[in-house]
């Protein structure tokens, strides 16, 4: 695994919901039937070559992800990298 990974976080198991970005992951996981761990590293790779919007897009127009579960991914992962 590369030190550089952003990871999927972990249910909280207090019967708290996940906050920010990362409370859409449920219903991106349901939505579009991958864990959400693909999702972060395939938006990884693109961020180092490409602005969010670019990523976004490219989530968008080739996997079919809606622009909020798509910015919520980018956002997620550019907040972890920094």
């Amino acid at each position: 695994m590369s030190p550089d990974r952003v990871l999927a976080p972990q249910q909280p198991t207090d019967g708290s919901k996940l906050k920010g970005p990362a409370s859409y992951f449920p219903s991106i996981e349901k939505t579009y039937g991958k864990p959400i761990q693909e999702w972060l590293d395939l938006v990884s790779a693109q961020l180092a070559d490409n602005t969010h919007m670019q990523v976004v897009s490219t989530l968008k127009a080739d996997h079919g992800l809606g622009h909020g579960h798509a910015n919520a991914i980018v956002a997620y992962v550019k907040a972890a990298q920094k």
